[in-house]
C-alpha cells in the first residue's frame, strides 16, 4: 500500500514522458512534411489557399451518388518526376506534389508546365487495411488530364484516355500479400498541341485561353467492395406517374440477390421494401414533393444488397422528383418547362477556374461559395462552361437548388487549322478524324454516365461556338436518345443545324435572340451575353493592358449602371419568347475581367441587393409583344434613310420624310459611311413599354420625338441587339411619334436596320 502512490506517480511520469515524446515526434514529422511542400508563386489567391495543407487536401467523400462507409482517401503528397515522352519509369523522382492539384498550379507545390514532349510520373506507397483482404480493392480517379497509365507494384494495371471523366481499376490481382503497395501513374497531356477535349487550356495563355492543366486534378481514392456489388445507381423520376425508377448495374450476380430499399424525406421514412434485385426497379410515391430552385426537395435512399442473411453491399444515395421538357406558354411560345410549368432559366456562365489551383477548386467550401453567391444574386441556373466539375459540385447544385447546363469540354487547334473552328455561316461541319471522334464520343458518353444521376443537370451542351464542331445532327440525336430525361442544346450560340431542343444566340454585350419564327418547336435561348469588364487594382492576375472584357469600365458607378442597362434590355426579349439567358460570367479568370467577382473572390462587383431587384423582373409574366415598326430580320420591310444630313429638325418633323429615300431593309452600308433614318408610330397603338431591335456598326444616336435616348458605339454582328426604352415612355406624345437614328463612322461593311415594339 505504501508503494502504490509511488507506483502510480511513476506510471504517470512515464505516460507524460511518452506523450511529450510522441508530440515532439508528431510536430517534427508534420514540420518535415510541411517543409516538403508549400504553395508556389506570388499571384493573387483566394482566402481558401491559406487553409490548404498536406493533410486536408479534398478529404470529402468524392462520390455523393453512391456513398459507402469504408474507403481511403489518397490525396496528399506524392512523389513526381517529369521525363521525356516514351522513357521508362524514372529511377529517381524530383520532389513532392500535392494531389489533387495539377502540376501547373500553385497549390501543387510545383507550378511547372508539362510540355507535349514530356510525361508526368507520380509515385506513392500505400497500405491496404487487413480487413480488406477478402474484398475487391478499387482504385478510383476523379479526373486526370489526359492519357493515363497506372501501375501497381510495377505491374501494368490499365490505361485511360480523357481529361474530365472519372475512371477506376480493380487492383486486387496486383497487390502484394503483405507490406506496402506502390502506385505509379504516368500521364501525357498534349494540351493545345492536339485536338483532344481540353476546354480553355493553353500552353501560352492569352485572352480567354487559360493556364494549362495536366495530370491528376480530382480526388484519388480506394474502396473495398464484395465481388457481388452494385457498380452504378441512376434514379430516374416520373412525376406524371408518381414513380421513381432505380437503374443499377450489379457485378457478379447469382440471381438470388435481394434489395432492401428505404426511401426517406426530411428524416421520415416514406417507403421501405425488400424486393428481388433487378437492373430496373420502380417505386410509387403517393404524394411526391417536386424539386425546383425554390424548393430543392431531396429524397434519401438507404440501400442494402443481400443474399440470404449475408449483406453484400450497403450504401446511401438520394434522388429528386423533377421533370424538364419543352412546352408552350400562354403566349404560344416554346419554353423550358420545369415540372410541367414554364420557368425562365436565368443563369451565369461559370468557367470554374481558381488562381491558386486552376481547374481544381482549392476546397469544397470554395466550390460551394461560388454557387452560393450565384444563388444569392438571384440566378437559378449555372452553365458549366466547357469544364466538368468534381461530383460534389452537382451535389451542391442539387441540395441548394441550382439548375445546371453541362458543356462538353471542346477540343481543336485554335490557330493552326481554322477549319476546325466552324464559322457561323459554314455550310458543313468539320470532318473530325475518325480516331479523335471516337475518343471525343467515348469521353462524352462517360461524362453523361457519371453525371446523369444529378437532378440539377437539365441540359447537355455537346458543342460551343463551332469549336471542334462535327457531325452535329448525329451527336445531338445520340445525346438526346441516350438521356431522354434531359434537353440538348446541340450547338450553343453559333453554327445552328436545326437540331437539338434550342436555338441559341451569343451576343456581347447584347442581349439578343434568334428569331423564333424560323425555328418553331424549339426554345429560343441566349447562351451568352454581357461580359462587362471592370479591372480592380490589387485583384488582377496581371497588372497589364492584357486585361479585358467585352466592354470595359474603370469605376464602380459606371460598371453598375451599365450592368443595370444590359439586364433591363433582357426584359422585352421575354415578351418575344426568350426562354433562358446566361450572363458572362461568375468570376474574372486570369486576363478576363468580366466576372461578377474578382478572380480572388474578394470583391463582388455588383451590389447583391441591387442585382436581386434587377433579376426578379426576369421571372414575371410578360404579355406577348406587339410590333410598332417592323424590322427586316425575318421578313423584309422598308427603311427611310438618307446618306446626307436631312436638315434642321429632321428628328422632330415627319414632313421632312421627303428628304429620305425608301429602301428595302436591311440597308447595306460601307465602312466610313454615315446615315440618317426615320420612322413613326401612333400613340394610339401604344399600351405598353417601348423597346427596339437594332442592327448597326458605328456611333449611334437614337431620338424619340427629338429627345436623345441612346448615344454610344454599337457593334452588332450576326444578331439584332435589343434596347429597352421603357424609361423614355414619358417622351411619347399624342398622335404620331418620331423615331430617328443617326449612325456615323460605320466601322465595317455591314447591314443597318431597326424595329420598334411594345411589351408588358
Amino acid at each position: 500500500m505504501i508503494n502504490k502512490p509511488k507506483y502510480r506517480a511513476d506510471i504517470l511520469i512515464m505516460r507524460i514522458t511518452r506523450r511529450v515524446f510522441f508530440s515532439i515526434l508528431l510536430v517534427f514529422s508534420f514540420s518535415s512534411t510541411i517543409a516538403q511542400w508549400k504553395p508556389v508563386g506570388d499571384k493573387i489567391a483566394t482566402e481558401w489557399k491559406a487553409e490548404v495543407n498536406t493533410d486536408n487536401a479534398w478529404k470529402e467523400y468524392p462520390r455523393p451518388q453512391l456513398v459507402r462507409q469504408t474507403w481511403k482517401n489518397l490525396n496528399g503528397l506524392w512523389e513526381y518526376a517529369i521525363a521525356e515522352k516514351g522513357q521508362s519509369s524514372p529511377e529517381k523522382f524530383q520532389g513532392k506534389i500535392l494531389v489533387p492539384y495539377c502540376i501547373e498550379s500553385s497549390l501543387s507545390g510545383v507550378q511547372k508546365a508539362l510540355l507535349p514532349t514530356q510525361e508526368l510520373w507520380y509515385k506513392r506507397s500505400i497500405s491496404v487495411p487487413h480487413d480488406w483482404r477478402n474484398k475487391n480493392v478499387i482504385l478510383h480517379f476523379g479526373a486526370v488530364d489526359y492519357k493515363t497509365t497506372v501501375y501497381i507494384n510495377d505491374k501494368l494495371v490499365g490505361e485511360h484516355t480523357g481529361s474530365s471523366d472519372p475512371f477506376s481499376f480493380d487492383i486486387t490481382p496486383y497487390l502484394n500479400l503483405s507490406g506496402n503497395q506502390e502506385i505509379k501513374v504516368m500521364v501525357w497531356d498534349p494540351t493545345d498541341s492536339d485536338i483532344q477535349p481540353r476546354g480553355k487550356q493553353a500552353l501560352k495563355p492569352f485572352g480567354f485561353w487559360y493556364t494549362a492543366v495536366s495530370g491528376i486534378w480530382q480526388t484519388v481514392w480506394l474502396e473495398p467492395v464484395n465481388k457481388t456489388s452494385i457498380q452504378v445507381l441512376n434514379p430516374v423520376p416520373d412525376i406524371d406517374n408518381k414513380l421513381i425508377t432505380l437503374h443499377s448495374a450489379l457485378a457478379n450476380r447469382s440471381g438470388n440477390e435481394l434489395l432492401k430499399v428505404k426511401i426517406s424525406f426530411k428524416g421520415k421514412t416514406i417507403s421501405e421494401q425488400v424486393v428481388k434485385y433487378k437492373d430496373v426497379l420502380s417505386f410509387k410515391l403517393s404524394d411526391p414533393v417536386l424539386w425546383s430552385p425554390d424548393l430543392p426537395a431531396i429524397y434519401d435512399l438507404d440501400i442494402q444488397l443481400k443474399r440470404g442473411s449475408e449483406v453484400l453491399d450497403s450504401f446511401t444515395s438520394y434522388f429528386a422528383m423533377r421533370k424538364i421538357a419543352l412546352g408552350k406558354d400562354v403566349n404560344g411560345y416554346t419554353k423550358l418547362m420545369l415540372n410541367n410549368k414554364p420557368l425562365f432559366q436565368w443563369g451565369v456562365l461559370d468557367q470554374g477556374w481558381w488562381p491558386e489551383s486552376l481547374l481544381t477548386p482549392p476546397t469544397d467550401e470554395a466550390l460551394k461559395y461560388d454557387m452560393e453567391v450565384v444563388k444569392r444574386l438571384g440566378f437559378n441556373m449555372i452553365r458549366k462552361h466547357i469544364k466538368v466539375e468534381p461530383a460534389r459540385f452537382y451535389y451542391h447544385a442539387d441540395t441548394m437548388g441550382l439548375l445546371v447546363w453541362q458543356d462538353m469540354p471542346s477540343g481543336f487547334l485554335k490557330i493552326q487549322h481554322p477549319e476546325q473552328h466552324v464559322k457561323f455561316d459554314a455550310k458543313e461541319d468539320w470532318k473530325r478524324p475518325e480516331d479523335s471522334a471516337k475518343d471525343f464520343e467515348m469521353e462524352w458518353k462517360s461524362i453523361i454516365d457519371n453525371l446523369k444521376f444529378f437532378p440539377s443537370i437539365v441540359v447537355w451542351v455537346p458543342f460551343n461556338e463551332g469549336w471542334g464542331q462535327y457531325d452535329s445532327k448525329r451527336i445531338a440525336a445520340w445525346t438526346r436518345n441516350y438521356d431522354k430525361d434531359r434537353l440538348v442544346n446541340a450547338t450553343s450560340g453559333w453554327t445552328d443545324r436545326n437540331v437539338g431542343d434550342m436555338f441559341d444566340a451569343h451576343q456581347y454585350p447584347g442581349p439578343s435572340m434568334e428569331p423564333g419564327e424560323q425555328n418553331p418547336g424549339r426554345a429560343i435561348v441566349l447562351g451568352e451575353f454581357g461580359g462587362l469588364g471592370w479591372p480592380i487594382k490589387g485583384h488582377l492576375w496581371e497588372d497589364s493592358r492584357r486585361n479585358w472584357g467585352y466592354r470595359t469600365y474603370l469605376d464602380k458607378a459606371e460598371y453598375t449602371l451599365e450592368y443595370s442597362k444590359v439586364i433591363k434590355n433582357v426584359y422585352p426579349l421575354i415578351s418575344r419568347g426568350l426562354a433562358a439567358a446566361i450572363y458572362t460570367q461568375t468570376s474574372d479568370v486570369e486576363a478576363e475581367v468580366n466576372g461578377l467577382m474578382t478572380y480572388d473572390r474578394k470583391v463582388l462587383k455588383v451590389p447583391e441587393d441591387e442585382a436581386r431587384v434587377l433579376h426578379e423582373q426576369l421571372f414575371r409574366a410578360y404579355s406577348k409583344h406587339q410590333m410598332l415598326i417592323s424590322d427586316s430580320e425575318v421578313k423584309s420591310s422598308s427603311l427611310n434613310i438618307s446618306s446626307e444630313f436631312p436638315g434642321e429638325g429632321w428628328n422632330l418633323n415627319s414632313s421632312l420624310i421627303t428628304n429620305f429615300k425608301k429602301v428595302e431593309g436591311p440597308a447595306k452600308l460601307k465602312q466610313g459611311d454615315s446615315v440618317w433614318a426615320i420612322n413613326s408610330f401612333s400613340n394610339a397603338q401604344l399600351s405598353g413599354k417601348l423597346a427596339m431591335k437594332l442592327y448597326a456598326q458605328g456611333d449611334l444616336k437614337i431620338y424619340l420625338n427629338g429627345n436623345l435616348v441612346y448615344d454610344k458605339k454599337i457593334l452588332t454582328k450576326r444578331h439584332y441587339d435589343e434596347l429597352n426604352l421603357s424609361d423614355f415612355n414619358q417622351f411619347v406624345k399624342e398622335g404620331q411619334n418620331i423615331i430617328a437614328l443617326e449612325l456615323k463612322n460605320v466601322t465595317a461593311d455591314s447591314d443597318f436596320d431597326f424595329g420598334v415594339y411594345q411589351f408588358n
